[in-house]
């Protein structure tokens, strides 16, 4: 076996540094965005942040439709969606419990949801075809429109009062803070690019170095690393304190990802894009059923709590084992899924549905529980 390059730990390392940076530009530049112009910090989040952080996955897909290889481009979107919702989402609620607005829960949530179901029902046909790509573009369009028309109405603090200042400091223009918030932005992108990049290539030569086949490094390390720039921004902007841009970034990508991502790419494909049945069978549903988990646990209580994100990490760790094993053919195969179709995933649902009735339950007895405004009797009304 080879000794591990150094390089390539330099490689990570590195990696990893610029990556936190980059988070730490596109967070500072999203939110003092918001702020300038008057836009809620979730509408940043699910727009400008989400497509920002969508760049690596836009980057593949389209590096593998030039390199004839556009079976990849779906397992890219699907993959990426899965770990935005059950790794990222679950890490940045283990960090600090996320208060999900309600607007999320009513709008957004619903419109993932659907355009994942969308895409399920595009691709029953084996393929994404030009028309089919036209479809989800106009759903994500159609999206980031309603996001913006939606927001006039929701308050963002106000925008035209400026901080009180000592007296000698001058007063930066309004303009000047969009230009550094869209500097900072950019900055970010480039960052998170390079640093996606340079993670991912030096921990795949480590793991080939290693003897790690390269089936399983597509399965882990390409998968994860192009959502490390979501992984990151959701992660800073928790510790920030800016938790709509950490959940409206995870939904709004996820909207991101099979809209433009996969429909965009689509457009320019004449003979479309396949779309295996394994992915059909399994990768796409599991997108869909992580996007509709979401809606119980953000309805109870607008708050994904610690447990529920170590409860989507836990599946997703039980997912990749599953792939590694599938992949690999591995005697364990059976067991696992034995275990996993008739003991975890019931008792997970099981779990989920007495939480969620508990909690809807406990929301109904505060109201019912309100003191009722009393009755306002004057001298007419004695008798």
């Amino acid at each position: 076996m080879p000794p591990v390059n150094a390089l390539d730990i330099g490689s990570v390392v590195l990696g990893l540094v610029v990556l936190i940076g980059g988070g730490e530009a596109l967070v500072r530049g999203a939110s003092g965005l918001a702020t300038r112009l008057g836009v809620p910090s979730l509408v940043i989040g699910l727009v400008i942040v989400s497509a920002s952080t969508s760049a690596p996955e836009l980057s593949v897909t389209i590096g593998a439709v030039l390199d004839n290889e556009p079976d990849l481009a779906v397992g890219n979107a699907v993959g990426s969606n899965i770990v935005n919702v059950l790794l990222i989402l679950g890490a940045s609620a283990l960090l600090l419990p996320l208060a999900v607005k309600r607007r999320l829960v009513r709008f957004d949530i619903p419109v993932m949801v659907g355009i994942s179901i969308l895409l399920l029902l595009l691709g029953f046909d084996g393929e994404i075809t030009q028309l089919d790509g036209g479809v989800l573009l106009l759903a994500a369009v159609g999206h980031i429109v309603l996001s913006f028309t939606v927001s006039r109405g929701e308050p963002n603090g106000p925008p035209a009062v400026e901080s009180p200042s000592p007296p000698n400091r001058k007063v930066r223009p309004r303009w000047q803070g969009v230009l550094i918030g869209a500097a900072l932005i950019a900055l970010g992108i480039a960052l998170l690019v390079l640093g996606a990049r340079l993670l991912v290539s030096g921990a795949t030569n480590i793991a080939s170095s290693l003897g790690v086949s390269s089936l399983i490094i597509g399965l882990t390390v390409v998968a994860i690393g192009t959502s490390l720039p979501e992984l990151a921004t959701s992660l800073i902007a928790v510790r920030r304190g800016e938790r709509d841009i950490a959940v409206g970034n995870i939904v709004g990508s996820n909207i991101f990802n099979l809209g433009f991502v996969l429909g965009l790419t689509a457009l320019f494909v004449p003979a479309g894009i396949p779309v295996a049945q394994p992915a059909i069978a399994l990768d796409i549903p599991l997108m869909i059923a992580a996007a509709v988990a979401l809606l119980p646990i953000a309805f109870t209580g607008f708050t994904i709590r610690r447990w529920e994100g170590a409860v989507f990490i836990a599946l997703y760790v039980a997912y990749t084992v599953y792939l590694v094993l599938a992949a690999t053919q591995h005697q364990a195969l059976q067991g696992f899924t034995i275990v996993m179709l008739y003991f975890t995933l019931p008792l997970l649902a099981v779990t989920l549905i007495a939480v969620t009735a508990y909690e809807i339950g406990v929301i109904r007895g505060r109201k019912h529980a309100a003191p009722a405004s009393p009755p306002n009797y004057d001298d007419t009304d004695a008798i």
